[in-house]
């Protein structure tokens, strides 16, 4: 199931000098737009000049029993984070275990896919029921890993690169990749969206999956993001909400009940809301759309999707014609 924007989105939308195409429903479950912390707030009053100035957030969550020291957001103009670098490089190997540290992501790829083939099939007007409907687009997966999504993309007839900012992400991917010949010819490149960027390389959908809630930057990540994405191309990102169920859920649950996650994967204040992502975008130049929540079923241990976007969500936009003077041409 697929929802366009919820009123609260809308709000904090509406004040800012880009209004969203395609707003739709309200969903209770978000936040008003004085939620944002003061970084985001920051964001949003650079579009908004004149609103109000909101309230704070009351503080985080205590993090639970043993878990790692919280790493700030930062504030240099990259956004590599080098300690989620090393955190990821770690577990490199386990990839393509889908019983291993990412089960979650192999188990939730199936619907993350289908909301990906039905917006960039809207979007490019292509037939979602071919067999490669994704042929002669130029697709880049941000943020790879093994390629558990690159994979999936290229057999849709995508002509797909993958980057990630680990080295043993890119060689195991590569590895798997080669053992089909569907999927032989993705390009895989060990580097990052903002080293990218330099090199002028545009694509039709940029997509980045669980990665932004991982950077050390995420406003210079959208901008990166954006200056990938050719004029009214696609953008797809999906992350996870910093709302107390998301909490209670993806950390306290996944990581330190469940143990399907190693601890310490998610950090309560690198996660980011709707509204942060949505005023991100906005200032790269990119228009959401479309947002879709992701709910886990415990009895089929399966993944669908919904407009409940209070824990797990993704987001598809357009890239405006116009690029702001500061991004690459």
């Amino acid at each position: 199931m697929l929802r366009r924007l919820p009123s609260s989105l809308r709000r904090a939308l509406a004040s800012s000098a880009i209004p969203p195409r395609g707003a739709r429903v309200a969903n209770p479950t978000l936040s008003s737009p004085h939620a944002l912390t003061p970084q985001w707030r920051g964001c949003a009053s650079a579009s908004a000049a004149g609103s109000s100035s909101p309230s704070s957030l009351p503080p985080p969550p205590p993090s639970p029993p043993q878990g790692p020291p919280p790493h700030g957001r930062g504030s240099a103009a990259s956004s590599l984070n080098s300690a989620e670098v090393a955190k990821f490089a770690a577990i490199a190997e386990t990839w393509w275990d889908s019983q291993g540290p990412f089960k979650p992501l192999h188990l939730m790829n199936p619907t993350r896919l289908s909301f990906i083939r039905s917006t960039l099939c809207r979007h490019f007007r292509r037939d979602p029921y071919s067999a490669k409907p994704l042929e002669g687009l130029k697709v880049i997966d941000v943020g790879c890993g093994g390629g558990i999504l690159s994979e999936p993309l290229a057999r849709m007839g995508a002509a797909v690169t993958g980057i990630d900012a680990v080295d043993k992400n890119i060689k195991i991917a590569q590895i798997h990749a080669a053992s089909d010949p569907t999927t032989a010819s993705i390009e895989y490149c060990c580097t990052t969206a903002e080293d990218l960027v330099k090199e002028s390389n545009q694509f039709d959908a940029v997509i980045s999956l669980e990665v932004i809630e991982h950077v050390a930057n995420p406003l210079e990540f959208c901008k990166s993001l954006s200056a990938l994405t050719v004029p009214n191309g696609a953008t797809v990102i999906s992350t996870i909400n910093r709302s107390m169920r998301a909490y209670a859920t993806a950390i306290v649950a996944a990581e330190y009940i469940l143990r399907w996650l190693p601890k310490g994967t998610h950090e309560w204040s690198k996660l980011v809301t709707p509204e942060e992502l949505a005023l991100a975008l906005q200032r790269a130049s990119i228009s959401v759309q479309e947002m879709a929540g992701f709910v886990y079923n415990p009895l089929t241990g399966g993944w669908s999707l919904s407009d409940d976007i209070s824990i797990n969500y993704i987001a598809y936009g357009i890239k405006k014609s116009e690029t702001p003077s500061t991004m690459p041409q």
